[in-house]
């Protein structure tokens, strides 16, 4: 069969270095024993290294002629092949309710959903690893105090170690894209509970990080409406006066238990 024709509607950049490929594949090496899925296989170049490790593996590809190109050069994985649409999936039936591993080179387009939807899933997905774009890769991994640092960064560090593995540059794509791409990899922390309302964190993070610029005092009354909105007395708190990028996580969650009280 020949080989499949890049998608640029489905964001379709696909990796042609091999060593890279088995690279990124390597990094779920570091969550042994569990099951992996591969999102976005594409023409099976990580997936490769992945079928001769010794656990189960499935893909979940969105592109029919992905899928008949896998079919068709992956027949040992056979009924593993899922041509689906990896955000529409219960992930709870995938592996019969079994903790899984999620790695792939994601499309850049719905990067950021994948991970919302792994923290949706996080009690099933202790690790995550994967080729993102390198811009989303530095939000994540970023640290309080610097401008990468947002709302992914908070979200996803709340439940999870994150490493920043290596850069990758355009010219290993067909097509190469216009920025360069990094590999990371996220690892469920000790976090149980957050020690808040889980909702309302998410909400708080958002919030703020819409208008980053401001100080929480102003950004903040955008979740009020005038029936509920707080004293002068809750907005002069010091912690009000402090932007967004500057709260280290239990000040979210301190923020948030504020946030609470007068809601």
């Amino acid at each position: 069969m020949k080989k499949v024709t890049p998608k640029k509607f489905l964001g379709q950049h696909f990796l042609t270095d091999l060593s890279i490929a088995k690279a990124i594949a390597d990094t779920v090496d570091a969550c042994p024993d569990l099951p992996v899925l591969e999102v976005g296989p594409g023409m099976g170049v990580m997936t490769q290294f992945l079928t001769p490790k010794p656990r189960e593996i499935k893909v979940v590809e969105i592109d029919r002629e992905s899928v008949a190109y896998l079919h068709e050069n992956f027949p040992k994985l056979d009924n593993n092949i899922i041509g689906e649409d990896f955000l529409q999936m219960d992930l709870n039936k995938l592996f019969d309710g079994r903790q899984f591993v999620l790695t792939g080179n994601y499309p850049y387009d719905i990067s950021s959903q994948i991970f919302f939807k792994m923290l949706d899933n996080k009690e099933l997905i202790p690790c995550c690893t994967g080729m993102i774009q390198r811009e989303v890769a530095q939000r994540i991994a970023s640290s309080p105090g610097t401008k990468a640092y947002g709302i992914l960064s908070v979200l996803i560090q709340a439940w999870y170690n994150v490493e920043y593995l290596f850069t990758v540059d355009e010219h290993v794509f067909n097509p190469p894209p216009k920025v360069k791409s990094a590999v990371i990899r996220m690892t469920r922390n000790d976090v149980t509970e957050l020690g808040c309302d889980e909702r309302l964190f998410k909400r708080v993070v958002k919030a703020v990080f819409n208008q980053r610029r401001k100080m929480l005092r102003v950004s903040l009354r955008q979740l009020f409406t005038p029936a509920t909105m707080p004293s002068a007395e809750f907005f002069a708190d010091e912690m009000m006066t402090l932007r967004p990028e500057q709260l280290t996580i239990p000040q979210f969650v301190e923020l948030t238990n504020k946030v609470n009280t007068v809601l």
